[in-house]
């Protein structure tokens, strides 16, 4: 008897940035997609470690996990998939600039009416809609 080969795919921790003036933080990539900041999962690393790690590598800011928004799967090229978890995240410093690592080509900060007509995935526009709309997200 046949059985299916086991796939695997790559899970990808992103968090939903606002500043001090309710703009969430996007940065955008190689495919000129705009997405929010986070990364690879490492091994051995919890998820809610690695969006902290990777928003401080992509933009310097310093960040605290808030609650789980969403997971989804994601084909960002033909025949590859990525898991993408997201979390809404708190900015203790919210006044501070971000910095544009070499990961990325661009960052912006856009306001909520803004978010619908950008070149994004939907799954991205969900976790931004989700975080605006989260009760923890002012605590």
């Amino acid at each position: 008897m046949n059985t299916p080969a086991s796939r695997t795919w790559p899970v990808s921790v992103k968090g939903v940035v606002l500043d001090h003036r309710d703009r969430v933080l996007l940065l955008r990539n190689e495919r000129r997609e705009w997405e929010l900041p986070g990364g690879r999962l490492e091994s051995g690393e919890e998820p809610a470690e690695c969006v902290v790690r990777e928003i401080e590598e992509e933009t310097a800011w310093k960040a605290r996990t808030g609650p789980l928004l969403d997971t989804w799967v994601y084909e960002p090229l033909p025949g590859r998939h990525v898991l993408i978890v997201t979390y809404g995240i708190h900015l203790p410093d919210a006044d501070a600039a971000p910095v544009l690592s070499h990961e990325h080509c661009e960052i912006g900060l856009f306001t909520r009416a803004e978010v619908p007509d950008l070149c994004m995935p939907d799954g991205y526009k969900r976790s931004v809609t989700a975080w605006f709309d989260h009760p923890a997200r002012t605590a």
